[in-house]
């Protein structure tokens, strides 16, 4: 007998759901109910509709009900809203939302992916300034037509992660006056707080104006009023502050929910009912790397959601070996991406990791190559195992590429060891002949074996501002183009005639442009007998990038004499 297979949500894990199952069972019978307008639509492509990147909202659609029962034989229901589970007579409630008409439909088995929902922070007078969300083809549709029809000037994004900086850029692209707005010290928390800096001045310096640590308090007289008594000017508002699961159907069902309010599954994506599964951003997954469990809301592992129930429905083994969170964004000129565990998961679940860190600065590619652009990683590992716990890494050129490396080894508890012996594809227009990521294993090992002692870039200001020992080993000119305001120069290549000039009896941190001659300079000198050398990570570069923004947004007295990013 064939089975009939109910589907909540038509986007990317129920719809992909749906065309598994469709491959392993001619025969079933299968629905979607979609509540929107849309089912099977690229909703991560959503924001680049408001620059005109993607110029129609119906590109954004990639089927329609018609299409998919002819290509698929799948019945897509759309603006049809579930609202019910009967589970002891296997039936869901529906109400069709243009008619107001009310029906049930018996399942065998039942899939919710009905995904999440926007959270609306508790402003005062919301309703007196139109305001947005970007989750589906009707909100970048309805506020691209806004934009046009009251030829609006100013926009205000209230959030800064995924959505809230891409709606952000796009809008900027489009000639807007745009103000982001983020509770959080910084934009993109899956980013640490010494890597953001990075894209925080991109964003400024392409007009964006950025205010984070604050919050919009309140609407008035066409502006957004934040917490520091700020008015932005706003002739309409993109909420994009966090999502939270759209779990209350499966809460009225009684089927059993996470503290944070997600709907409880198994490693097979089963609910506490044997005969309905749950899938995508309603969900919490377990962490490969941790063992506990959170919300993991991005798409790629929606669809290996998707897949996994849709096998274990049929019989099918699934092997379920957790998720390490990989992610990547565009930001103007930028390209970020982001894998396993951050410095940021780390205190916020507050893990019992001794960890440490390697940060370095180096071209992408053969420098004598046209295309080859600077490249900021950073790779955390565990101590004293050497155990690769998540990397980062941000640049104008393949980042992603650098961290797909590690994200590909994460879940086979790599090494630095296995860094420094990875065997990459290489020729000058691609990469160097030892990538970026082989540095990694080569630094992290030199410090976790003791060869190397670092302070991270966050130190900088602390001991500039404590008068510490500091030499700047570049040369005179690079020196008087912008150093740290107390450093000493003695270039590396006076640095053996002249040894004599370093102290021994209290700490020296040494940096040059990207730590490279700073650690030449640290070998020369341990190898003479000086045991109380430090290298700043970073160097001048990483000093600069960590120190701008938060110069700029404080007022603070820098602690370099001039900038140096590139």
């Amino acid at each position: 007998m064939s089975k009939k297979i109910l589907i909540v949500g038509g986007v990317a894990g129920g719809m992909s759901a749906a065309a598994r199952i469709r491959r392993l069972d001619e025969d079933a019978e299968i629905i979607v109910f979609e509540k929107g307008f849309n089912v099977s639509f690229s909703n991560c492509s959503l924001p680049y509709h408001l620059s005109g990147l993607i110029p129609r909202s119906e590109m954004l659609v990639l089927m329609d009900p018609p299409s998919l029962k002819t290509s698929y034989n799948i019945d897509a229901r759309v603006r049809h809203e579930v609202i019910g589970i009967d589970r002891n007579n296997k039936e869901v409630e529906v109400r069709v939302l243009e008619t107001g008409t009310v029906y049930r439909e018996t399942y065998d088995k039942l899939i919710l992916s009905p995904g999440a929902k926007v959270s609306i922070p508790p402003i005062k007078d919301l309703d007196q300034i139109p305001y947005f969300t970007v989750r589906n083809v009707e909100d970048v549709d309805s506020l691209n037509k806004y934009l046009i029809e009251k030829q609006a000037t100013d926009v205000v994004v209230i959030g800064g992660g995924f959505i809230g900086v891409e709606a952000a850029e796009n809008l900027k692209m489009r000639g807007l006056n745009v103000s982001l707005v983020e509770f959080a010290p910084q934009i993109l928390t899956t980013l640490d707080f010494d890597m953001v800096q990075i894209l925080h001045k991109e964003m400024v310096d392409h007009g964006v104006k950025l205010y984070v640590n604050e919050a919009a308090d309140a609407f008035a007289d066409g502006h957004v009023v934040l917490r520091s008594g700020t008015k932005l000017p706003a002739d309409a508002v993109v909420l994009a502050a966090g999502v939270r699961p759209l779990s209350d159907l499966a809460e009225q069902a009684g089927l059993e929910l996470t503290d944070r309010k997600a709907i409880k599954v198994d490693a097979n994506y089963l609910t506490s009912d044997a005969d309905i599964y749950a899938i995508g951003d309603v969900i919490e997954v377990p962490y490969h790397l941790t063992g506990s469990t959170g919300p993991l809301a991005l798409a790629g592992p929606a669809l290996k959601q998707a897949r996994a129930a849709a096998d274990h429905i049929y019989g099918r083994v699934t092997n379920n070996t957790g998720y390490i969170g990989s992610s990547c964004i565009k930001v103007f000129d930028y390209n970020a991406a982001s894998t396993g565990l951050t410095e940021n998961a780390i205190r916020r679940q507050k893990l019992a990791i001794d960890y440490d860190f390697v940060y370095l600065f180096m071209k992408d590619a053969v420098s004598l190559m046209p295309n080859a652009q600077d490249q900021h990683l950073k790779v955390l590992y565990e101590v004293p195992s050497g155990r690769i716990l998540g990397a980062q890494c941000i640049g104008k050129g393949d980042v992603v590429k650098r961290c797909d490396v590690i994200a590909a080894m994460l879940k086979f508890n790599p090494t630095l060891e296995h860094l420094k012996d990875l065997e990459l594809c290489y020729a000058p227009p691609f990469s160097t002949a030892r990538d970026s990521v082989n540095f990694a294993g080569y630094i992290g090992l030199n410090s976790l074996q003791g060869d190397y002692k670092f302070v991270p870039v966050s130190a900088a200001r602390e001991l500039v501002e404590s008068n510490a020992y500091i030499i700047d080993v570049r040369g005179p000119r690079e020196f008087a183009a912008g150093h740290l305001k107390n450093a000493i120069n003695l270039p590396l290549s006076q640095l053996r005639d002249r040894m004599d000039e370093v102290p021994k009896d209290r700490p020296v941190y040494l940096y040059c442009r990207s730590s490279l001659r700073a650690y030449n300079a640290i070998r020369a000198l341990q190898n003479k007998g000086w045991d109380n050398i430090w290298g700043l990570s970073g160097s001048m570069i990483g000093i600069s990038w960590y120190e701008w923004f938060e110069d700029q947004r404080t007022g603070r007295e820098p602690i370099v004499t001039k900038y140096l990013f590139r």
